[in-house]
């Protein structure tokens, strides 16, 4: 179904699709329950199970923004359109959260983001480019903690969840750490400061320079 393959409003063919994947028929329909409540599929009397639009689904779902990866972390044939969606959404949450940030943010934020950050500088990029990655994103994840925005927080969380996956923005900008880490810190300090227009200022500064990098 994310792939295209079972156009939107295909009726399912369910005895031959449980001969393809050689599952049992109760194993097909938990499967079925669990894209139901996704929003992917539907059952009706006379009509059968079928594909809903892709309108009603629940693209930011984590587990939806996993099969469209693919289990191996390989996206799918759309991934740069969904990369690219991603990073507008990406460029459009964090520079809120950054303004809410310097407003509510605690100590313990405050701590949590310093942290991240002396990760990310401390470590070698080239031979531990993973672990790198996760500080970047753990700086990430503590500025939408600090927000104290749980509907933000969320959304947050499955932008950086699609972006790990990708792993452009973590790329580009550990690629050029000496250049992008000290936007990251004027962004802890302007938190630190309670300086919401300058941490939002900052913040959408250093993702605008990171999109031009790549």
């Amino acid at each position: 179904m994310l792939s295209g393959q079972i156009p939107e409003g295909t009726t399912l063919d369910i005895v031959a699709l449980r001969n393809e994947l050689g599952v049992s028929l109760t194993a097909l329909r938990e499967s079925l329950k669990v894209l139901a409540a996704k929003g992917m599929v539907d059952a009706r009397q006379r009509r059968g199970t079928y594909v809903r639009p892709r309108g009603d689904w629940n693209l930011l779902d984590t587990d939806v923004l996993r099969w469209r990866f693919g289990d191996s972390g390989v996206a799918a044939p759309d991934h740069q359109a969904l990369l690219r969606s991603l990073g507008e959404l990406h460029r459009i949450v964090e520079p809120g959260a950054a303004r809410l940030a310097a407003i509510r943010r605690t100590d313990t934020d405050l701590a949590a983001m310093q942290s991240a950050l002396a990760r990310v500088q401390n470590v070698d990029v080239l031979e531990q480019s993973a672990e790198a990655a996760q500080s970047y994103q753990g700086f990430r994840r503590a500025l939408l903690t600090a927000a104290r925005n749980e509907i933000l927080e969320r959304v947050g969380a499955v932008v950086t969840l699609g972006m790990s996956y990708g792993d452009q923005l973590s790329q580009r900008v550990l690629a050029r750490n000496d250049a992008f880490l000290p936007h990251l810190y004027g962004v802890l300090e302007a938190v630190r400061e309670r300086n919401p227009d300058l941490a939002e200022r900052t913040m959408r500064a250093f993702l605008g320079e990171v999109a031009e990098a790549d």
